[in-house]
């Protein structure tokens, strides 16, 4: 799934247990949330790294 933050579109991955899921993006400057559109489950929670093209599932130090 894709945003555009920045010009740039980040990659945000959620799973291959959702492919297919219908999903709405919760956006708030860089603040992102996937939310299932049937179910209302969270899906995953970020902060956008406009650094980054892909952003990680764990923090990485």
């Amino acid at each position: 799934m894709n945003t555009c933050i920045a010009g740039k579109l980040p990659h945000i991955g959620i799973g291959r247990t959702h492919t297919r899921t219908h999903v709405t993006l919760l956006i708030d400057d860089h603040h992102v949330r996937v939310v299932n559109a049937t179910t209302g489950e969270l899906l995953r929670d970020l902060i956008i790294n406009p650094d980054r093209d892909d952003q990680p599932r764990h923090k990485t130090t």
